[in-house]
């Protein structure tokens, strides 16, 4: 590999939004400062911000940490932590509510609610967290700018429909240093959702790459050989049975696009009211009259698929110590479990 050679490590995570360069130096490379030279390498790449990410520890070098002076060398290999732009320029603070579960002068824990883009999109460029959380900071620290704090600290992010815990960095620092950790999958994940059929084993394990549908393009799916995707592997335990649906727990090992959706499609057990991949549809189940009404009626409390971030746990940027988060469930999907144990206990006196 020489010197115009990358290597681009992109986690296609709904909640990840870093991705990562790697560049190895030439072996005929002159000695130049570090910063020029990832400068030269870099579209649209101011070296003001290339030197912010170097001091904020986004950049190394033969994996330690190096000044913006650095020169480089032959066979250096460089690794670059970069945001992944989506297709929005700027943020507009909003004051919109945010549900703060924790806050410190390093991280703010929130607890998202069901039917809120996390951040400014095509369609969505008003009304996200992302907007929220820029307005929150700015009332403490006024005139920050995205130089000093590039998305407000964003490091990751969960599905509009999803509810549940996200953690923010309110320094370019802490944002570093937690980026690491979601992209290196050391971050604690575990959802709670309620999902089609009855699983019969108590607890397991499902490995199978999640990659782009090869013909729906904003679906995903599971590739258990292998042959395209990212390597995915989730584990889930049973909370309750309810016959025709199962609550479950699924903690992440790593953290692909709608990882959880579709490896728990690929089992046999689509997420409950997940219209994306036919989980708003009656799987399991006789559809009679009266269960059929049953369900409809489950559709209408809990609108959205039945997902929710309840665990989060990190090594705090600062302190370094582990600390974990949780959010109770939300009250629809509250509703939607109380409703089905009630169905499947009035099925079993009968």
């Amino acid at each position: 590999m020489n010197d115009r050679d990358e290597t681009i490590i992109r986690d296609e995570n709904a909640e990840d939004v870093y991705e990562k360069k790697v560049f190895k130096v030439d072996a005929g490379q002159e000695p130049m400062r570090i910063d020029k030279w990832v400068q030269s390498r870099l579209e649209n790449a101011s070296r003001n911000k290339i030197q912010q990410s170097i001091e904020a520890g986004f950049l190394t070098v033969n994996g330690k940490l190096v000044k913006s002076n650095y020169k480089i060398k032959p066979g250096d290999k460089i690794s670059l932590m970069l945001f992944i732009n989506p297709d929005y320029t700027e943020v507009k603070p909003e004051n919109i509510p945010l549900n703060i579960v924790y806050e410190d002068a390093d991280v703010m824990v929130i607890n998202k609610p069901f039917n809120m883009v996390v951040h400014p999109g095509v369609g969505n460029y008003t009304g996200t967290l992302l907007n929220g959380i820029a307005y929150h900071i700015l009332q403490q620290h006024p005139g920050i700018t995205e130089e000093d704090l590039p998305r407000y600290g964003l490091v990751h992010r969960i599905d509009k429909n999803t509810t549940g815990l996200l953690v923010a960095a309110k320094t370019a620092a802490a944002a570093a240093h937690l980026a690491k950790q979601f992209f290196n999958h050391s971050v604690t994940r575990k959802y709670i959702a309620l999902v089609w059929g009855n699983i019969l084993q108590d607890e397991g394990t499902i490995s199978a790459h999640v990659g782009r549908h090869q013909r729906h393009r904003k679906m995903f799916d599971a590739y258990p050989e292998g042959e395209y995707g990212k390597h995915a592997i989730t584990h889930y335990k049973v909370i309750e049975r309810f016959n025709y649906v199962t609550e479950v727990e699924c903690r992440l090992e790593t953290g692909r696009t709608h990882q959880i959706r579709v490896h728990m499609k690929h089992a046999g057990h689509t997420l409950f009211n997940d219209w994306e991949y036919g989980g708003d549809k009656i799987l399991k189940g006789t559809i009679y009259t009266k269960y059929k009404q049953f369900v409809e009626n489950c559709f209408e409390i809990c609108p959205r698929v039945a997902l929710h971030a309840a665990t989060l746990g990190f090594v705090h940027p600062v302190t370094y110590k582990e600390i974990y988060f949780e959010a109770p469930l939300p009250d629809d999907m509250k509703s939607l479990i109380e409703k089905w144990r009630s169905y499947n206990k009035s099925k079993n006196l009968e």
